[in-house]
Formats: C-alpha cells, sequence, structure tokens
C-alpha cells in the first residue's frame, strides 16, 4: 500500500476530441497567464475562456499549478524552437550564451506569463513536478542544440553538471527578473558569465 503521502497518477489514452480540448484548456491557461500572472490563471476563468464546465478541466488537471505545469511545457518549446532563428556564433560557448540571452529576453518580453510558470515550477504541489521537470528538460534541449549530444560517458556526466549549474543560475536570474525587478541586461550579463565559468 502506498504511503498517503505519495501520489500516483494513473494516464490513458485520450481521444481525439479529448485531445482537442486539452489542448485548448491549456491554451485558455496560457491567454490567462499572459494577460494577468499568476493569480489570474483560475480554473472557473480557464473554463470560460475555453468555453466548457468548469468540472471538465479537473478531468485533465488535478490543480492550477498541474495545469500551468502544461502551460510550461507548451510555451518553452515554443521559445526553444524559435532560439536559433537568428544568427548564432560559431564556438559552442558562444551559441549557449546568444541561447540563454535570448531565452531571458523573450522571457522580459512576457514577464506575466514568466512570473505564472515560476510560481508553478517553484510550487510544492506534487502535481507540479512535471513543472520542475519541464524547466530542467529546457537547459538540456539548449545546451544539445548549442553544444550537441555528447558521445562518451565523461562527457555526457561534465555536461549534465554544465546543465545542472545553469539550470539553477537561469532559475535565479529569471526570479530575479521577474520578482525583484533586476533588468533584462543584467540578467543576461548573469547568463554570460555562468558560461565562461563553466565551460
Amino acid at each position: 500500500m502506498a504511503p498517503s503521502n505519495t501520489t500516483i497518477t494513473l494516464t490513458r489514452a485520450l481521444t481525439r476530441d479529448q485531445q482537442a480540448r486539452r489542448e485548448r484548456l491549456v491554451r485558455a491557461a496560457l491567454e490567462l497567464a499572459a494577460e494577468g500572472g499568476y493569480a489570474s490563471v483560475t480554473m472557473h476563468d480557464v473554463a470560460d475562456r475555453a468555453g466548457v464546465a468548469r468540472a471538465t478541466v479537473y478531468r485533465y488537471f488535478t490543480s492550477k499549478d498541474h495545469l500551468l505545469s502544461e502551460v510550461s511545457a507548451l510555451w518553452i518549446g515554443q521559445v526553444i524552437d524559435g532560439l536559433t532563428d537568428q544568427y548564432l556564433p560559431d564556438d559552442g560557448a558562444g551559441r549557449l550564451a546568444t541561447m540563454l540571452c535570448r531565452l531571458v529576453e523573450v522571457s522580459a518580453e512576457n514577464k506575466l506569463l514568466t512570473e505564472a510558470i515560476l510560481q508553478a515550477a517553484t510550487s510544492r504541489d506534487p502535481s507540479a513536478e512535471s513543472s520542475q521537470r519541464t524547466f530542467a528538460g529546457t537547459i538540456v534541449r539548449i545546451t544539445d542544440l548549442a553544444l550537441g549530444v555528447p558521445a562518451t560517458a565523461e562527457e555526457q556526466a561534465h555536461i549534465a553538471d554544465l546543465q545542472t549549474v545553469l539550470g539553477h543560475v537561469l532559475l535565479s536570474g529569471l526570479l530575479s527578473l521577474s520578482h525583484r525587478g533586476r533588468s533584462t541586461e543584467e540578467v543576461q550579463d548573469l547568463m554570460r558569465t555562468a558560461v565562461r565559468l563553466v565551460l
């Protein structure tokens, strides 16, 4: 028998209609977060925006932070896809620093959405763990794009350490951007410094 503090998630395949409804809910939550931040994302307002009954939201998401974890995955995926649209330096360290600085810039341009995603990523709600994994996966995707996928076990261990350090620095930088009023340029300088020190 599982301890009382353990969360068990049962998954089942969704029909095409259910998948479309779920995606509509995530997009509605993304729009609300972009307009008003974390406080603006309520299950009631998400249901209204998506045109479904409130009970429908709870069929797909156990909590607001669970829903925002899906918003995080959607938005961060879109952002990362756009990081390579512009010129990138030839060297790996330059590519990595440039991509992280672009991520900071996009986050600053979408401050309320960033704040909502960060609040979900740092939530103690067990259902928001996927948000934390999404944030960690952001650094993995960026380093893979910038440096290439490591080939040897030694390289993999080194890159894993680098990803851990940069993930913490990025989280700290984005929190200071959205909650403490640091400028975009200050946080970008922090990311450049971190890349210089770890590579």
